[in-house]
């Protein structure tokens, strides 16, 4: 297992560098690394999981490749020998852990889609009985299956919390005409995901994705159903009315929630048990959902 924090590749100009990932610009693409950094609550913290990063693009490339007749996507090359050569002896850094994609002009909105009740969507719910200014019916319970998947953007905030819009803001935002293709992508590529991870006993409860347009043409960009941008129960042990098992970050956040930081201060490391088996979750969903046993 290998722990990667910092990213650099001195030859290339960085493009951005996110919570977890780093972009280099390449000519006219992009070469995404992804570290071993996890975050939450908005902080990065100070704790790594090993080979993180490296699930995390292995399991976008399965992904990209499942879903691409849904949606294009902005994957070129995952393969390190197929990289430009210049890239070839920081093969120690980037191999299994990036991706060369396709520029875009990314979409200001997280897309998100909920088949199940929790999370954020959850506490509005209680406050409200509506999620992202969606009515939802009365007497819902914490982790209830909703009868219909619904679509609830958020803006992208590059520091603090993402705000959820309804989807009314979300069309004002970027165009009637745009919003709605992307609901009914975002939600087809729910459906067909969940397909998948319910036959390998897995249910998916909610996600978020990102878009960006390339000449015109709307392309998934980012990452796509990891254990950082989605939330993944084991079918077996699924039980409405409270919270769920999970192999995701919910993990690390429900560990943060019980300590006493603030949230509002630099975070503290996460103990070694927990990095374990937060490193033990996101394998184990990998293998789940991709039948393969190694990285």
């Amino acid at each position: 297992m290998t722990e990667l924090s910092e990213i650099s590749i001195p030859e290339l100009t960085l493009y951005k560098r996110g919570k977890v990932r780093d972009v280099y610009e390449v000519e006219d693409k992009l070469l995404v690394v992804a570290s071993d950094r996890i975050s939450a609550f908005d902080y990065i913290l100070p704790s790594l999981i090993p080979d993180k990063g490296k699930i995390l693009t292995q399991l976008s490339k399965f992904w990209f490749e499942h879903t691409s007749l849904v949606c294009p996507n902005h994957l070129l090359i995952a393969e390190i020998d197929e990289f430009p050569s210049l890239l070839h002896k920081h093969r120690d850094i980037l191999e299994k852990r990036s991706m060369l994609v396709k520029k875009t002009e990314v979409v200001p909105v997280e897309c998100v889609v909920r088949g199940y009740l929790s999370g954020s969507g959850w506490r509005d719910y209680k406050a409200t009985g509506k999620t992202s200014g969606v009515k939802l019916p009365p007497g819902l319970k914490e982790s209830d299956r909703l009868d219909e998947i619904i679509f609830t953007p958020a803006t992208k905030a590059e520091e603090g919390h993402d705000i959820n819009i309804s989807f009314k803001e979300m069309q004002k935002l970027v165009g009637p005409k745009l919003a709605q293709k992307i609901k009914k992508v975002s939600v087809d590529l729910y459906q067909k995901a969940s397909l998948h991870a319910y036959s390998k006993g897995i249910i998916i409860a909610d996600t978020k994705f990102e878009f960006g347009l390339h000449n015109d043409e709307l392309l998934l960009v980012d990452e796509i159903f990891t254990p950082d941008s989605s939330r993944f129960w084991p079918l077996s042990s699924y039980a409405p009315g409270k919270s769920q098992a999970s192999l995701d970050k919910q993990f690390v956040r429900d560990y943060l929630e019980s300590t006493d930081w603030d949230k509002n201060s630099p975070p503290p490391p996460l103990p070694p048990s927990i990095i374990e088996q937060t490193s033990q979750r996101y394998f184990e969903i990998y293998k789940l959902l991709t039948d393969k046993n190694e990285l």
